[in-house]
């Protein structure tokens, strides 16, 4: 008896913040971006397990490593359920990236977002140990390409770069940097092989989120 009144008060309970969630508004435009459900900017609009930020206009995507790090939100596909995020621009004269005492761009592993499988990643001044991995660390990878025709690459000139698709053999939830591994990263999405026109490249971090749980009532 105790057991199943205990499994209906958890049931109850589970059902009221559904309905508190699903009540909740969309959130107002952030700049000129708008914030479709079920994204949220605040604890008063949106599904607060979608948690994003709004701020001086612009919306951006916080690093599960450290809240205060912010990634902006270059544009939102509600009906597919994706967003694009900025990778941080590698530090001028170096080879490695903002977010690298951070270890890279990591997602808490408990949050609907992940990263999408349409991103070819590139990593740079890695260390000889990555040769061990599936990458490609070719001459002819693409990372070589970035290093030489885009100034932001310039500082990774000479060193080991690779190349890898985002896919479910690999973690959706970051990509890693660290002593000893690579210092520094971009991101291409739905780059296309033999594709060498690096300014006509669509650079980001493409995420996907599983949409929320739908309401009984709404059943």
């Amino acid at each position: 008896m105790l057991i199943m009144v205990s499994l209906t008060f958890h049931f109850l309970l589970l059902f009221s913040v559904l309905i508190f969630v699903s009540s909740l508004p969309e959130c107002p435009k952030c700049g000129n971006m708008d914030v479709p459900y079920p994204l949220s900017t605040d604890k008063n609009c949106g599904n607060p397990m979608y948690k994003i930020h709004c701020n001086n206009g612009t919306l951006q995507f916080s690093s599960a490593a450290d809240q205060e790090f912010l990634y902006e939100i270059l544009s939102i596909n509600p009906s597919e359920h994706k967003l694009v995020i900025s990778p941080p621009l590698i530090l001028k004269n170096t080879c490695q990236s903002p977010d690298f005492s951070l270890g890279g761009f990591k997602i808490d592993e408990n949050s609907p977002f992940n990263i999408s499988s349409h991103n070819t990643v590139m990593l740079f001044n890695c260390s000889e140990n990555i040769l061990l991995s599936p990458l490609n660390c070719s001459s002819k990878s693409q990372c070589r390409q970035f290093e030489e025709r885009v100034v932001q690459g310039n500082g990774c000139r000479n060193t080991l770069c690779c190349t890898f698709l985002k896919d479910s053999a690999m973690t959706s939830h970051r990509i890693r940097l660290r002593t000893g591994g690579c210092t520094a990263y971009t991101s291409v999405i739905n780059l296309k092989p033999g594709d060498i026109a690096v300014d006509a490249w669509n650079y980001g971090i493409q995420l996907q989120w599983l949409p929320p749980p739908v309401p009984a009532n709404a059943l």
